[in-house]
């Protein structure tokens, strides 16, 4: 049972309550919105209803249920629910509540839910009373907040919960609440008939701004003063006009705190929209922070920022009208001031785009892994060049051509290292080519056979690039492809972490891992085809709470292939957001017991589109590549006609074979219900040491590439190919690894849209 902030759930005069209150959820059913973290399969809902909870924390703005949710929990649970408010509670009333938790765990071995609202509003002395019962289990928290709690909250209390982000009603929901009262004979006003002018409900819905509770006060009041005494008889009819509407929910004032997460999420907007190239939704964010009553000389200090940051080199000329418009803002003020604050955002909005000035942090973590020494030729030769030979050998630029020496500056255990990328708009287009032909001279020069792959340092914030071979040859592994291909698959997926997502053949684990940290907030499902999969997969995720683990499901034993019907049974729903496969239509690895389809009887769906219908699904599926490998490594070991019979020979084998795959694959996805939104052939370089015995089984007889060369080639040719190819054994030759990767919905979804 709750404490005093739900007194009135627990019986009290219900009847004098506003509105808003009176209508709160009883529980997950009536719960409206936040479909992300309790709609069906979400982990929120699962630990709600298994009376599971752990120490949670929701955040989110006012009116968008966290209260109520705590309420809902307070409902479901059989622990014993104790619900104070951070504003009216000291460290003793928090002492006191942990004692009597204690009695209720030893005496009746019941837990204590502790539900604290604005727990942002305790300072850290009230915070850390509260740590240690929350470490223990002496009570779970259930804390509410309006800030972000990873800047308001504990540090040490919000790593032992779990954030859930509430986010502001849509119309929709606040439509559906509404309706509710409206409907609700006990609690709401089901017992008039109410109606509206035209567009007056719409006016309340569209400027309550996604607070529920702004909402349903302003339905209570337009509705109670429409009529001439309250409450009217029932049955009778009562109109809310426009007019009263709109006196009844005036302009909400913008939610804006200068130490509160609006400062910081609206400066953060405006500088996105700025480095996007977005001047419409730059000057919106501007208007919203000074009609707020922002301090314009912080907006200028994030302005200059963004002008090195964003634009740098693009437009040398940005930091300069930046500074001018601070400048003038400071000689002219308020409200005038506003033209050159317009001005400096609409510049650098519009401006050319360019974060090459991040190199100097890839330049910082170098200082930090090695204090180098500075190289001889550039130390300072006027005080000891006599003794120590300093400056000796150093190639004064200004007496060259261009003002330019071909010399080394960085230190030499450093040397070869690339830091700066210059970029490819504006003022640095210009001087990119100059940059990268002198770049590549410096390292012609002082590169060695045993050198000559430089390993230049990640730019913050960007892909590692992994080696670099400035003489425009690869070498790699297959891992390192899978990896590659996997990144990519994520980056289409573009999984939220409040979806329900289904990875077929999970085999090894590492998409299973990626996909796990990316979803928190809502399910992993993961389908292995083989026992050891699974148990693989077991181990990985042994860590992870019980409630929190994904989905393991291995086929029964015997099952020919797996049905999309089986699968729902095995979810328990179809909510589905997205569905990841490797290898699904191909079947590369052997025993695969997967289908497209369903063969098995007692499945109700015909293909797996139906099942899911909306997931995206997003997948991969390897290739042989698009033109011939060996016949790439044997010029110089055949005569030149051979060699140029061998090579349209083998470029049109695997041209023949990779189009009749693909074709293949497209039109099973077309038979499973899909519609290809984006489709990519991706071929990704390795290497590969080749021996006798598999050299002599691509020339036997059943190889289909060893019969398609000997149709065309006479005994004698066939013959010398045979020595040239056994010349390449024990060599690391490249050898590409292809992959079709796709991107689909149901097509019957893509034909509403």
């Amino acid at each position: 049972m709750s404490d005093e902030l739900f007194s009135q759930a627990a019986g009290g005069n219900e009847a004098a309550s506003p509105l808003a209150d009176r209508m709160r959820p009883r529980n997950l059913d009536e719960f409206v919105g936040q479909h992300h973290i309790v709609g069906p399969g979400r982990l929120l809902r699962r630990a709600i209803l298994r009376d599971r909870l752990s120490s949670i924390i929701l955040s989110g703005p006012p009116g968008t249920g966290k209260t109520t949710l705590a309420r809902v929990i307070a409902n479901a649970t059989s622990a014993r629910f104790v619900a104070i408010n951070a504003v009216l509670s000291g460290v003793q009333a928090i002492r006191d509540t942990i004692e009597s938790a204690k009695q209720s765990r030893d005496l009746y071995n019941r837990k204590t839910i502790l539900f604290v609202d604005e727990v942002h509003r305790w300072n850290k002395a009230q915070q850390d009373a509260l740590l240690p019962s929350v470490e223990n289990g002496t009570v779970i928290l259930v804390g509410a907040t309006t800030e972000n709690p990873f800047f308001e909250v504990n540090k040490a209390l919000v790593s032992r919960s779990r954030v859930f982000q509430l986010q502001a009603l849509a119309e929709t929901d606040l439509l559906q609440a509404a309706r509710q009262a409206l409907a609700d004979k006990a609690r709401g006003y089901g017992r008039w008939q109410i109606e509206f002018g035209t567009g007056a409900l719409e006016h309340l819905v569209h400027t309550a701004g996604g607070d529920a509770r702004a909402l349903l006060n302003a339905l209570e009041l337009a509705i109670e003063t429409s009529t001439a005494a309250w409450p009217a008889p029932d049955g009778a009819t009562i109109t809310v006009s426009l007019d009263t509407a709109e006196q009844s929910i005036q302009k909400r004032a913008i939610l804006y705190d200068k130490d509160g997460d609006a400062h910081y999420d609206t400066i953060s907007a405006f500088i996105k929209s700025i480095r996007g190239s977005d001047p419409d939704a730059s000057l919106y964010w501007l208007a919203r922070m000074l009609y707020a009553g922002e301090d314009p000389h912080f907006i200028f200090r994030r302005l200059l920022i963004s002008a090195s940051e964003d634009i740098g080199l693009a437009d040398p000329q940005a930091i300069a009208t930046v500074q001018a418009c601070a400048a003038a803002f400071d000689r002219l003020g308020l409200p005038e001031g506003q033209f050159p604050l317009a001005e400096a955002t609409l510049y650098l909005a519009t401006a050319a785009k360019s974060n090459s000035g991040l190199a100097f942090f890839a330049a910082l973590a170098a200082v930090e892994a090695e204090q180098a020494e500075v190289p001889n030729h550039l130390k300072d030769g006027s005080r000891d060049s006599q003794g120590l030979g300093h400056g000796a050998g150093y190639a004064y630029p200004h007496a060259y051509r261009d003002h330019w020496a071909n010399q080394q500056y960085l230190p030499d255990s450093l040397k070869g290292l690339v830091f700066y990328q210059p970029g490819k708009l504006g003022y640095e287009a210009t001087i990119r080519d100059t940059v990268l032909e002198r770049r590549d001279l410096q390292l012609a020069a002082m590169a060695s056979p045993a050198d000559a792959e430089i390993l230049p340092l990640p730019m913050p914030g960007q892909p590692e690039n992994g080696k670099r071979n400035w003489r425009q040859r690869v070498a790699g592994g297959q891992a390192a492809a899978m990896a590659a291909v996997q990144a990519t698959l994520l980056a289409w997926a573009e999984c939220q972490r409040h979806e329900n997502v289904l990875l077929v053949a999970a085999d090894d684990g590492a998409l299973a891992r990626q996909i796990f940290r990316a979803c928190p907030d809502g399910s992993l499902t993961c389908l292995v085809d083989q026992p050891a999969q699974l148990e693989r997969l077991q181990w990985l995720f042994a860590d992870c709470e019980e409630i929190l683990k994904p989905l393991l499901l291995l086929p029964d034993e015997g099952r020919r292939a797996v049905s999309p019907g089986w699968l729902v049974d095995k979810i328990g729903h179809r909510q589905i957001e997205c569905l990841i496969t490797q290898d699904w239509l191909t079947g590369v690895q052997p025993g695969r017991v997967l289908s497209r389809q369903a063969p098995d009887r007692d499945s109700n769906s015909s293909d797996w589109a139906s099942c899911f219908p909306a997931a995206r699904l997003i997948g991969s599926e390897r290739l042989p590549p698009a033109t011939g490998i060996l016949s790439l490594h044997t010029a110089g070991l055949l005569p030149d006609d051979l060699q140029d019979r061998f090579r349209r020979l083998d470029d049109g084998f695997y041209a023949a074979e990779q189009a009749k795959q693909l074709q293949a694959i497209t039109n099973q996805l077309a038979e499973a219900g899909y519609a290809l939104q984006r489709q990519a052939v991706v071929e990704h370089p390795t290497e590969r040491r080749l021996s006798v015995d598999e050299i002599e089984k691509w020339l036997g007889a059943a190889s289909a590439w060893g019969r398609h060369l000997r149709q065309e080639l006479n005994e004698a040719d066939s013959a010398r190919l045979a020595q040239a190819l056994k010349e390449l054994v024990g060599r690391d030759i490249a050898w590409p690894r292809c992959w079709w990767l796709y991107r689909g919905v149901c097509r019957a979804l893509e034909s509403e849209e």
